[in-house]
């Protein structure tokens, strides 16, 4: 695609002349003697670079770069001037001008500085459209589910969006809350601005103490340098903790501080420094009960729940599945070369009767395994874990790849094999009593 190039500029044979050299660069060029005439062609093209002379019949290049920085945020302008003035280079520069040079005295600057500025401009667009994305990828819409459920959970969080209040994410884990926080921070006011996420559970508690408020060099053994942490990595825009209820309790109470004043100490520093940040919060866990039971800090619990959204589990919106599973397949089928597969009603019901304890993330792994495991262009049950293809009624409402009492069943069923079916004995190794047994063994229906 052409770069574009305006050139405003009255005096008309050295205005021919701009045009001339720029032309032969292979720009294509539009030409105007005066500042409105100028805004017109701004306005009808879309302009990259503007080479603009500061005095004009109708006012100022200069104070006139306001104007168009204003209107087009992403097209460079530079200015030129018959005569050096240094006050007017320095508001120049302060207006938002690429450059400012001297007729005459920098002309062989002119196609050089073109270049830079149009390769400037370049950049800008890349980062606006990869901004544009990811703001499309973790917009609200994105969001895919038409359920009572979901749908009320998305309302809340656009209201919530728009102001700054701290937002506690609740539900089971693989429900999607960073998704929820992502969307949330883009729709904000903070948009733009950093998005910072940390896992509470990943670390242990003095590193997880390094990675939330940073360390000075020297503060630990192997703290070879300064190293800023999340909370200033968030400064202006959205810390997301997730699995907070993991974290320890002596570090929830310098969290607390950092709510409440703004302000943090590093690790083996002094010196307090301070971070503008919205955080929003997460945790599979019932903080309530955690800070009743004295396992979570009661007044950080009261600081986090300003706004709770609960996100549904899968199995209570058992109506987004079927919307869900061509997402995912169309992504996987594109992921592993393969064209995208129709799905089988079997398929959609043997999901829809499953329990799903770990929710959407492990519906994503099924459907991933599915798509890797089919050859034809159908998606049936048969490419379904065998607890899948085999449930009933029963079992599905209990048992799942994820679950304990999948684990329980597998423990009893090894416990039967080692005892050659003698219940007794069953019963004594597992510690249990034989009427437990028996009601185990038909629910879990091991025969």
């Amino acid at each position: 695609m052409t770069n574009k190039i305006l050139i405003i500029d009255d005096e008309e044979k050295l205005r021919s002349l701009l045009v001339r050299i720029v032309k032969s660069e292979g720009f294509e060029v539009f030409e105007a003697k005066d500042l409105k005439s100028g805004f017109k062609k701004l306005e009808q093209n879309d302009i990259d670079v503007v080479l603009c002379d500061v005095k004009l019949p109708d006012g100022n290049g200069v104070d006139f770069l306001q104007n168009i920085k204003g209107s087009f945020p992403l097209t460079e302008v530079i200015l030129l001037t018959a005569f050096g003035n240094i006050p007017d280079g320095v508001q120049a520069m302060k207006n938002g001008a690429f450059d400012y040079i001297v007729k005459g005295d920098d002309n062989d600057k002119i196609i050089p500085l073109l270049y830079k500025a149009v390769e400037k401009v370049h950049l800008q667009k890349k980062v606006q459209q990869l901004e544009k994305r990811i703001g499309d990828k973790y917009s609200f819409s994105s969001i895919i589910g038409k359920s009572k459920g979901i749908e009320q959970v998305i309302d809340l969080a656009q209201k919530v969006a728009k102001t700054d209040s701290t937002v506690l994410l609740t539900g089971e884990t693989g429900t999607g809350k960073e998704v929820f926080a992502q969307a949330i921070h883009e729709n904000s006011n903070r948009t733009g601005k950093s998005f910072v996420a940390l896992n509470c559970s990943t670390f242990s508690a003095a590193i997880l103490e390094s990675e939330l408020f940073g360390h000075k060099q020297g503060a630990f053994t192997g703290a070879l340098k300064d190293k800023k942490g999340f909370i200033e990595e968030a400064n202006g825009g959205t810390l997301f903790l997730d699995e907070i209820g993991e974290m320890p309790i002596d570090l929830q109470a310098k969290l607390l501080r950092v709510l409440e004043t703004s302000e943090y100490i590093p690790v083996g520093d002094t010196t307090p420094k301070k971070s503008n940040f919205r955080l929003i919060a997460a945790t599979n866990r019932d903080l309530k009960t955690e800070s009743d039971e004295h396992r979570f800090r009661s007044d950080l619990y009261f600081r986090l729940n300003i706004f709770e959204i609960k996100l549904p589990s899968l199995k209570e919106r058992v109506k987004d599945i079927p919307l869900l599973v061509n997402y995912f397949v169309k992504q996987f089928s594109e992921k592993t070369n393969k064209k995208t597969l129709s799905i089988s009603d079997d398929f959609i019901q043997k999901l829809e009767n499953y329990s799903w304890p770990g929710n959407i993330r492990e519906l994503k792994n099924i459907i991933e395994r599915s798509v890797i495991l089919s050859n034809g262009d159908t998606l049936t049950s048969d490419v379904l874990p065998y607890e899948m293809q085999n449930q009933t009624e029963k079992t599905s409402k209990s048992m799942s790849a994820f679950s304990m009492q999948s684990v329980e069943k597998l423990h009893i069923q090894k416990v039967l094999n080692y005892t050659k079916g003698n219940k007794a004995e069953t019963a004594r190794l597992l510690e249990i009593g034989i009427a437990t047994l028996y009601r185990k063994l038909e629910e879990y229906q091991i025969q």
